[in-house]
């Protein structure tokens, strides 16, 4: 069987009606289908497992299906879902893993990150330099910014919005 959007649709109506051998077969071609999907998309040995938990999020999902709309971008957005959950999954585990003790690694890395940020910070005009130390690398809301500044809520809101692009600006050109 050919899977495309109008045979996967079909099936998947079937499904929704008690069919269990259009149930079985949507799974095994939806499950072709999100092989290819997320074979460009992570790393080989992890297809199989999204696989199996996309078709699981499709089987809890099967009565939110709208008959009316087409298949394959409703499983397409499940699809989505699931992949972002793995990433989110994955780099959190990671990043716990990881030992950011700066004395026992060296701190020539943070140091130079330190410098190449206040050299781009030092080629916008200060008000924006100032809001975005303050508001993105320091953490401090807008209203501290605000006080610590005295510009209004909605300067502090531009400038940083304006600092942003620059600092965008001048990153794509290096």
């Amino acid at each position: 069987m050919k899977s495309n959007e109008e045979s996967l649709r079909g099936l998947m109506q079937l499904a929704q009606k008690g069919d269990k051998a259009a149930y079985s077969t949507l799974l095994t071609e939806a499950g072709r289908w999100l092989s290819r999907f997320y074979a460009q998309k992570i790393a080989a040995h992890e297809i199989d497992d999204l696989v199996q938990d996309t078709l699981m999020s499709v089987h809890r999902k099967l009565s939110s299906y709208d008959p009316s709309r087409p298949f394959l971008p409703w499983l397409a957005a499940i699809a989505r879902f699931r992949w972002v959950d793995r990433l989110r999954k994955t780099y959190k585990h990671e990043a716990s893993a990881l030992d950011f003790d700066v004395a026992e690694d060296g701190h020539e890395d943070v140091v130079g990150a330190k410098i190449s940020i206040d050299r781009l910070l030092g080629q916008l005009p200060e008000n924006q330099a100032e809001v975005i130390r303050l508001t993105k690398i320091e953490g401090h809301s807008v209203s501290e910014t605000c006080a610590r500044t005295g510009q209004s809520e909605s300067l502090v809101k531009v400038n940083v919005h304006r600092g942003l692009k620059k600092l965008s600006a001048l990153i794509e050109s290096e």
